[in-house]
């Protein structure tokens, strides 16, 4: 089967080269590398033609509006999606491909960050639980383009938590995979923070979109709350 890994990006020049080259390291040969940018203002687009990536201009800033425009480009059977700072383990194609085997159309990994310290050992301990305030982006997700098509993609109108609504579509009717293996996820957001806003500010979040609180407003609250890189839109 053929794998498309698609990646959103705006401005992820620090990021976006690592990725790419862990990625090829893989010995699955069968798949392609698609980067669905938001008009990035710094050198993401050059980083990206050093390497076999294909590299679309998405006509609107978003995660769910740039990842539908890339799978609606993509030619593979199942759609990968990865966020750009995160690393998943190279054996991300036979796990993909096992959990498909195994009746699963749709899953994610357990992730853990690239730091030691404590308490983000304890957030990522708790994503092998399956339960929905564990879920994220962050997990990457993998989807069959059937499947994909059948729930429409992503939400457009989600600003935010655009993959928890459609894990919560897909879950309505189809089995749910966790792999039980670990991408690398980088604890950036920590470094600008403490750990206690950050998961202060996700718990609210969460609550937040659960009341059914308009978006943008979510989305305010969220940005509002936590210092962010300057060179990096958090959508």
């Amino acid at each position: 089967m053929f794998i498309s890994i698609i990646i959103p990006t705006y401005n992820e020049e620090e990021h976006i080269s690592n990725l790419i080259q862990h990625l090829q390291k893989t010995s699955y040969q069968n798949y392609e590398i698609i980067i669905s940018d938001a008009g990035s203002t710094d050198a993401t687009k050059q980083k990206v033609e050093n390497h076999e990536a294909i590299f679309l201009l998405s006509s609107e800033k978003g995660r769910a509006k740039q990842m539908n425009f890339a799978a609606s480009k993509a030619k593979g059977d199942i759609l990968y999606f990865v966020h750009a700072d995160t690393l998943p383990p190279l054996s991300f194609a036979e796990d993909i491909l096992e959990a498909i085997k195994e009746g699963y159309d749709i899953g994610c990994y357990r992730f853990k960050f690239n730091s030691n310290k404590i308490m983000l050992k304890v957030n990522s301990y708790f994503t092998r639980f399956d339960r929905l305030m564990f879920r994220g982006g962050d997990q990457s997700l993998f989807i069959s383009k059937k499947l994909f098509q059948e729930l429409n993609g992503y939400c457009e109108q989600h600003k935010v938590m655009e993959d928890y609504d459609i894990i919560i579509r897909a879950r309505k009717k189809y089995a749910f995979k966790i792999i039980p293996n670990d991408v690398l996820v980088s604890a950036r957001k920590y470094d600008y923070n403490s750990y206690l806003k950050v998961n202060i500010t996700n718990f609210i979040t969460f609550m937040m979109y659960f009341a059914k609180v308009d978006h943008d407003k979510i989305l305010k609250f969220y940005r509002s709350m936590l210092n962010h890189e300057k060179s990096v839109l958090k959508y």
